[in-house]
């Protein structure tokens, strides 16, 4: 996501940039977003509304429901539009990465299916070894590549030294279950919260949100959700039932990175790899809908080969100083809704 949206704007900008994409095509899927404000107004400058509007939905309530499924609040969301004005829509991440991914698909070339494996910075640019193309040489590296971000392991350390972990675990999947139309329906217990919300095409997607150690060795992650919702009640048993079908599971820790540098030479880092909460931006972002998501696997690397990068592109490099995030609750029934009822406490 971020890397297309800065190969959008370095190309724009009169740049050569070469997006390098581990996955081996575009990635889709994701959770569930809402966008609007700052967000979309970039979004209007890129030229991408149209695709967006056709992707979005028009949710009406968010509901929290009981055990039984009965509807304890019922929160109606036009008050919501009527604040915010027309521009606001709910979308999977996955529509919103491939909006912003047409505006360079034709352009900006792109190499999927690798990943950068060496980064050795020299005088007159950065010469980059892959694990299946030749080795290039380029003016800069900008890690967009997520919370687990390769370019940073290879240029300032390992991820322990940087991740501070919030103490929750999420996950989304889609699938054929139960469907409220227009309605974001969650359903909360101690320390754990599940979610849906009806898409097109007779899917519903799932968000799963708990409180658990960083590490749980040897316990695959749908069984861990396994382990984590099978007692809940409401829906649980069936929508666990459903996962031994799905293939596109999202599974992640919610963890934030902080550094005292988001740059070093001639490599930077932007979004998640460099401050950004994952599945959470931080709290001024996401109120404007600026958040556009992240994968926990995968993740595009930006490298630009034009002569006028380096002045223009490389930001201040010292980061400002984290602001500790305790956040007093989880947002459902996706990370980047403005709309929810708080109820876990995910910092320490």
């Amino acid at each position: 996501m971020a890397g297309a949206a800065l190969a959008h704007w370095l190309q724009r900008t009169g740049h050569t940039p070469t997006v390098i994409e581990r996955a081996p095509k575009f990635r889709t899927g994701g959770y569930m977003i809402d966008f609007w404000g700052v967000g979309y107004q970039v979004a209007k400058r890129m030229g991408i509304t149209d695709q967006i509007a056709a992707a979005g939905y028009h949710m009406e309530h968010v509901r929290s429901v009981g055990p039984t499924g009965k509807v304890k609040a019922d929160l109606g969301v036009d008050v919501f539009r009527r604040m915010v004005g027309d521009d606001f829509t709910s979308l999977p991440r996955g529509d919103l990465a491939a909006a912003i991914y047409t505006t360079i698909e034709d352009q900006v070339e792109t190499i999927f299916d690798d990943s950068i494996a060496t980064i050795d910075e020299h005088r007159d640019g950065v010469r980059l070894t892959f694990e299946r193309t030749a080795p290039r040489d380029f003016d800069l590296v900008i890690g967009a590549d997520g919370l687990h971000s390769n370019v940073r392991r290879l240029v300032f350390g390992p991820e322990r030294d940087f991740e501070h972990y919030l103490g929750c675990k999420v996950a989304a999947l889609p699938c054929r279950t139960p469907r409220d139309e227009r309605s974001y329906v969650l359903y909360n217990t101690v320390d754990r919260q599940l979610a849906r919300f009806a898409l097109r095409g007779d899917r519903t997607m799932f968000l799963f949100v708990f409180r658990a150690e960083h590490d749980n060795p040897g316990v695959a992650p749908k069984d861990e959700l396994r382990d984590q919702f099978g007692d809940v009640g409401w829906e649980s048993r069936d929508i666990l039932a459903a996962l031994d079908d799905v293939e596109d599971l999202y599974f992640d820790v919610v963890s934030q990175i902080r550094m005292d540098r988001w740059s070093r030479g001639r490599v930077l880092l932007i979004g998640d790899a460099a401050g950004c909460i994952s599945c959470w931006a931080p709290a001024p972002a996401w109120r404007r809908g600026c958040r556009p998501g992240s994968s926990p696997a995968p993740g595009a690397t930006t490298v630009a080969p034009s002569t006028p990068t380096r002045s223009a592109c490389v930001p201040s490099s010292r980061a400002s100083k984290p602001v500790r995030r305790s956040s007093s609750g989880f947002s459902p029934p996706e990370p980047d809704s403005a709309c929810g009822f708080a109820t876990l406490r995910c910092a320490r």
